[in-house]
């Protein structure tokens, strides 16, 4: 059975390799021989270019391959009100790789206020053409995991549960706004809960103090209370991502230990959840997803690597997974984004295109 509104049975996380339009904009933008405006022009070219070629891979779902951002998760961030990014002394440490040192600190009342993203996205829409717009944006978890209580003024919230209940807030406001520019699919981007499956990750979540469990209860109440009461024609996403950096991640360990409280507790409209490898675990933690219109978005594609996976083997994994999950709850992407940060994974822009038409050509064959 095909599917006309979101997610799609071919479906796509977000993020595409920068052109090298983009990257040379930027170093003329930083080095101060360009200006806001004509970086612009050049983002909002490449961005249209790409809104193409997502329409001639078959894709039904666009996005702006997120050519606006250094970063998945800190650009918004930082567009916040109370939030404030900073140089950290060193930068997130991936399998074998460590980002540049950027990190962000709440130093007073959070609010959503009048969002640079918005104009993003209406641009977005309205070179969207026949397909669906989606936007990305982090989770509101990832905005508490990496910092903690030291990243959150004690004084302006002494109390972490004022914190939580101002973040949930600040997002409701996030996906009225949103709605109201016209977004009708909102992706959230979420590593905390692939962290709370992995062991190393939750030893040293552990260590600074805090409760992996607990932890889980909170985010999963505060994700609940953001996207309470939503507009029923909104579809709302959440990307479970096990870190994505030049081709590289940060944890692993299957879906099980959370699968129950989040499949099961998180009222979300669709998971896209990765399995390009070993370290995703099995399908089984499928079974907590709730029976109906609920989605399963599965990333059996890697952007980690060029190499095109044979779409037998895909093919074979979709009918694993239909073990646990109904056939129709179940939809195919990519594993992750191709361009987490401006850096980009290790595959070419060619390779990006194959894969994502291969995504495409199965899903018309199995649905």
């Amino acid at each position: 059975m095909q599917r006309t509104t979101p997610p799609f049975r071919a479906d796509v996380v977000g993020s595409f390799l920068r052109p090298a339009a983009i990257k040379e904009a930027r170093k003329q933008f930083q080095a101060g021989e360009i200006d806001a405006a004509q970086l612009r022009a050049v983002e909002d070219t490449e961005i249209r270019r790409v809104v193409d070629l997502q329409r001639e891979a078959g894709l039904q779902v666009v996005t702006d391959g997120e050519f606006r951002r250094a970063w998945w998760h800190f650009d918004f961030f930082e567009g916040l009100e109370g939030v404030e990014g900073y140089d950290a002394v060193q930068g997130i440490q991936f399998n074998g790789v460590q980002t540049k040192a950027r990190s962000i600190k709440v130093v007073s009342k959070l609010g959503f206020g009048s969002h640079p993203m918005l104009e993003d996205f209406r641009f977005l829409k309205s070179i969207s053409g026949s397909a669906v717009p989606k936007m990305t944006i982090p989770s509101p978890s990832v905005m508490h995991f990496r910092g903690g209580r030291n990243a959150i003024s004690k004084e302006v919230y002494p109390d972490l549960k004022d914190y939580f209940d101002d973040l949930a807030q600040v997002y409701r406001e996030a996906i009225k706004a949103f709605y109201d520019a016209g977004c009708r699919y909102l992706q959230l981007d979420d590593t905390v809960w692939a962290y709370l499956c992995s062991e190393d990750q939750k030893k040293q979540i552990r260590e600074r103090g805090d409760s992996p469990e607990e932890l889980a209860r909170t985010y999963a109440e505060v994700l609940n209370k953001a996207i309470a009461g939503k507009p029923d024609d909104l579809v709302i996403g959440l990307h479970v991502c096990r870190g994505n950096f030049r081709s590289t991640w940060i944890s692993e360990g299957g879906y099980e230990p959370v699968a129950e409280i989040l499949f099961g507790g998180v009222n979300i409209d669709a998971f896209f959840l990765e399995y390009d490898n070993e370290r995703s675990g099995g399908f089984e933690p499928l079974r907590f997803i709730k029976k109906g219109h609920q989605q399963a978005v599965l990333g059996l594609i890697t952007t980690k690597s060029g190499e095109l996976e044979l779409a037998k083997t895909v093919e074979a994994r979709l009918a694993e997974a239909a073990e646990y999950l109904d056939i129709n709850q179940i939809c195919l992407s990519p594993q992750c984004g191709f361009a987490s940060t401006e850096e980009g994974n290790s595959l070419t822009e060619a390779q990006q295109w194959e894969k994502l038409k291969l995504v495409v050509d199965i899903a018309a064959r199995v649905w």
